[in-house]
């Protein structure tokens, strides 16, 4: 088998809105429009990661909580119904998909080597969360590649924001690891917001775009410069920065997307491309994929 390899990486946020806004055949509500920006740099993102041919997805989501350990998804097929906890207006999705098992096994393996508490979601009735589904809808909506997924075991965070990073980087490590035994191309999505302070009252019409903006323009500068050490290829200074950034912007990457990500990718010293940062009740939005194929060609 030859060595799998980490194809790219996507910070995929899954706002249920940008779904709804889409009108996607899955989804049971139907909008008018919608949050264009950040839809359409989803599509020019698809394109780019599709184009690849990835044999699989990985992503880790903020929705699947667990508190003990971090779970994988060890079912071969899931079916069923999403719905959004708290904006069932706008995500009634009926979703199905296959999971790569071969793949997923084999991550559960290496996480219990690595000494990392860990556990397959076994249950054949489980439903699945709707950040792995919006996220992964918005990259692939044909659903023709498998999946894994992974849980956000976020109890560390409890020590502090450093204690997380640090268990979230073992996570993405041994993601990595996982990947080259595989011998899979795969593509990583973490499922999450930038900055998170978000409005508790909806619009009366929700895809109104007068409406719609950051929260406060402190989160706004925040946002602002993590997507510029991003674009500038200082995923370490980045990393250094996340407990100040979870702090003070009340960020989504709290969870451990994006440590999981970067670290999976191993830190990326390249430019990140943002295809697209948007408001989405007040939170801020951007969906930006790394390309190490490229940044190896290029270098």
């Amino acid at each position: 088998m030859s060595t799998g390899t980490i194809i790219s990486g996507v910070l995929a946020p899954h706002p249920p809105h940008l779904v709804y806004a889409e009108n996607a055949p899955q989804n049971e509500p139907k909008a008018e429009c919608g949050w264009e920006t950040l839809r359409w740099g989803y599509e020019r993102c698809r394109k780019n990661v599709l184009a690849k041919k990835p044999d699989v997805f990985i992503v880790h989501s903020p929705h699947w909580k667990t508190v003990v350990g971090h779970h994988v998804l060890g079912i071969p097929r899931c079916d069923g119904l999403s719905v959004d906890p708290i904006f069932p207006n706008l995500f009634r999705y009926k979703y199905g998909f296959d999971v790569d098992l071969e793949l997923a096994e084999c991550l559960y393996d290496g996480l219990k080597a690595a000494g990392i508490l860990t556990k397959m979601m076994r249950n054949p009735g489980f439903r699945v969360d709707y950040g792995t589904i919006a996220s992964c809808h918005l990259i692939n909506p044909e659903w023709n590649i498998p999946i894994v997924g992974i849980s956000s075991n976020a109890s560390h965070y409890y020590f502090s924001n450093e204690v997380g990073d640090e268990e979230m980087i073992a996570l993405g490590e041994a993601t990595r690891n996982a990947v080259e035994k595989s011998g899979r191309r795969a593509c990583l999505l973490a499922s999450c917001s930038l900055s998170h302070r978000h409005f508790t009252v909806e619009s009366a019409i929700p895809e109104d775009m007068s409406q719609e903006h950051i929260y406060h323009h402190g989160q706004y500068l925040w946002d602002m410069r993590v997507l510029g050490l991003m674009r500038e290829g200082k995923c370490a200074q980045l990393m250094a920065e996340m407990p100040d950034f979870v702090e003070q912007a009340n960020s989504e990457t709290k969870e451990g997307c994006l440590t999981w990500l970067m670290s999976a990718l191993g830190v990326p010293d390249y430019p990140a491309e943002v295809h697209g940062y948007g408001s989405v009740i007040g939170t801020g939005n951007a969906v930006v994929e790394w390309d190490p194929e490229n940044a190896k060609a290029t270098a």
